[in-house]
């Protein structure tokens, strides 16, 4: 049997298309380390990602040459270093955990998790990668590992999880599209560069995108608006945020059917804080979790695994 001094350390990697994180661990998943850095796997020239991770992650790799290191993210997709098969809906630990595949490379054992795909909703197949491991991270913080957890970003993920299983999940194109309008489109002509922050005129925009009105016909407001004098240059951006995320999260809790105790939000802080603001204006309990927890999920996963 291996002892506890023996054990291997675990590095813990969330690499997704735009970024990329790295946790050291400790024996009881304590973070005793932590780097970050925009080397996406977008980034990362064909080729070139065994190069990329031993410039991230390499130092201490040369500290303990016997580390595991999981990863999750996009580096299992199929434009990342191995495409891993989706699992399943419902999942659970034990199956994201069936999952996992080893990576051919010399300067460690390396081990990508997969991401899930839910085909419970006929014609309307979804898919994730990496949220998958910060939902696990995050239950055990769960009343009974289960609840409703959003998970805000270019790409948000509204997760049901169940007894601490994934039952299923949608995805909301909500932060592309944002992008999109305000860069690409007429409704940015006259935004100013302030960003978007949790103001009154976010909060009309939640309150109107999360009303009955075609959402379609809502965006163009966010120009109108200002050539009528009701609302200045510097609103529009904000205002625009607030209809997309009053939208998105009214169209979540619809679907989930019921007022949730809480939902549980996994996200970077300032796009966290709009959502919260959000959901409480539409009387939805949250709670904020540190999408740091990524790291507590990977642990679980090496531990389930029996690595550690």
């Amino acid at each position: 049997m291996t002892s506890p001094d023996s054990e291997p350390g675990i590095i813990a990697v969330d690499w997704g298309t735009s970024s990329f994180r790295a946790y050291r661990l400790g024996r009881e998943g304590e973070i005793l380390d932590r780097r970050s850095s925009g080397a996406g796997i977008l980034r990362v020239a064909e080729g070139g990602f065994p190069a990329a991770l031993q410039a991230e992650i390499g130092a201490w790799l040369e500290a303990d040459a016997t580390a595991l290191v999981m990863m999750s993210g996009m580096i299992g997709s199929r434009q990342g270093w191995m495409e891993v098969a989706y699992r399943d809906c419902p999942c659970d630990l034990t199956g994201l955990t069936s999952g996992l595949q080893r990576l051919d490379w010399p300067g460690a054992e390396v081990w990508i998790v997969p991401g899930l795909i839910d085909r419970t909703t006929p014609g309307l197949p979804d898919v994730m990668r990496g949220e998958e491991t910060q939902v696990f991270g995050a239950l055990p913080e769960m009343p009974g590992e289960s609840g409703l957890i959003c998970l805000p970003g270019t790409h948000s993920k509204w997760v049901t999880v169940s007894g601490g299983t994934i039952a299923g999940f949608a995805t909301y194109m909500t932060g592309e599209v944002y992008d999109l309008l305000q860069g690409h489109s007429i409704l940015g002509r006259l935004m100013t560069a302030a960003p978007a922050g949790p103001d009154e005129w976010f909060a009309e925009g939640v309150a109107r995108g999360a009303s009955d009105t075609a959402l379609l016909r809502l965006l163009f407001s966010a120009r109108s608006r200002v050539l009528d004098g009701q609302m200045p240059d510097s609103a529009a951006r904000g205002y625009l945020s607030g209809l997309l995320i009053g939208h998105e999260i009214a169209a979540a809790l619809k679907a989930f059917g019921e007022k949730p105790a809480e939902v549980v939000l996994l996200g970077a802080p300032a796009l966290a804080k709009l959502y919260e603001a959000a959901a409480r204006q539409l009387d939805c309990p949250v709670r904020l979790v540190s999408d740091d927890v990524v790291a507590g999920g990977l642990f679980r996963l090496a531990k389930r695994f029996g690595k550690t």
